[in-house]
């Protein structure tokens, strides 16, 4: 009744938590696509040994690497179900996750989409970030709940194209914008999903490439500049963003500019105070977001502005 899809690339340390967490959910009729996408530090061999334990495991691989876009449209293409789980590699599913995506599409047929909160976790598995239900209730161009945690429709899915292979980075931004254009796009406010915080995630490489080759347009250098110090920083470490935003001349002075060079100058000096004040700040917005919020009820994603269906929208990574 359900196929999860995880695309992977040489992510053997964290692999046998990501399985696991698919195979002892709650809900268990589901097919576990994973796409093998020409990895060198033995995660092959790992799959198959997983693949042999558990016959929902269905194991794919290319012996080039194809890169993000490429790879999960070909762990879609596999899918044999019309509802489809994204799984990343690196990150972990709470046990319920599935089921309640699940009812969601069940309930609700004008949902192309539902996605659900989560913390943030360092390459350990200690949490470092916690739950964060404002970015539900703000407007935001970018959408409120991690990649790897989205469910959606197949045929809204296909209807689209699928994932843009021409993104270098960004392209799960670019799939739920156009998905949001043509349904409903929602996140469940519960925590069901832990995201992972490591410096070898892909939000570094790719973003650091994206900046060094200045592929990013319409305003969303800062964005990228933000979400690639950010992830460092929960990851235990400085964001070592500063000099590479002040050698920036396309960004624009304003609010928000400031507001991250300030960061990336804390961080720079004592990530570990930084980090301690926006857990604080983080823990406060949620609760304060916690008296309009319902468990359990999906709420759609508030887009700051319209974008036409051509316009380019670039996030790195989970924003942060």
């Amino acid at each position: 009744m359900l196929s999860v899809v995880m695309p992977v690339h040489n992510a053997h340390p964290f692999l046998n938590q990501s399985i696991e967490s698919i195979l002892n959910q709650t809900f268990q009729d589901y097919e576990f696509i994973i796409f093998n996408d020409g990895s060198t530090d033995g995660s092959g061999d790992l799959i198959r040994e997983w693949s042999l334990k558990d016959s929902r495991i269905k194991y794919f691989e290319s012996q080039e690497c194809l890169g993000l876009s490429r790879s999960s449209n070909c762990a879609v293409s596999k899918s044999s179900s019309q509802i489809v789980a994204r799984m990343d590699a690196d990150d972990i599913s709470h046990k319920h996750r599935l089921q309640q995506q699940w009812q969601v599409l069940q309930d609700e047929p004008n949902i192309a989409a539902v996605g659900t909160l989560c913390i943030g976790i360092d390459a350990t598995g200690k949490e470092v970030r916690p739950r964060d239900r404002w970015r539900i209730l703000r407007r935001s161009d970018y959408v409120p709940f991690p990649h790897g945690s989205a469910m959606f429709r197949l045929a809204v899915f296909e209807s689209i194209g699928g994932y843009r292979t021409h993104y270098v980075a960004g392209e799960d931004q670019d799939l739920f914008m156009r998905m949001a254009q043509r349904s409903r796009v929602v996140t469940l406010p519960d925590v069901l999903y832990s995201y992972r915080y490591h410096t070898h995630n892909a939000t570094i490489g790719n973003g650091t490439i994206l900046i060094n080759q200045k592929h990013l347009h319409n305003g969303h250098e800062l964005a990228a500049f933000y979400m690639l110090g950010a992830m460092r920083l929960w990851a235990g470490h400085k964001p070592m963003i500063l000099r590479d935003l002040l050698a920036n001349s396309s960004l624009k002075w304003n609010h928000e500019t400031l507001v991250t060079l300030a960061s990336a100058i804390w961080g720079n000096i004592h990530p570990a105070s930084l980090r301690t004040f926006l857990r604080l700040l983080i823990r406060f917005r949620d609760s304060i977001a916690g008296m309009q919020i319902k468990e359990g009820r999906p709420y759609e994603w508030r887009l700051r502005r319209q974008l036409s269906a051509s316009e380019t929208v670039v996030a790195i990574g989970f924003e942060s």
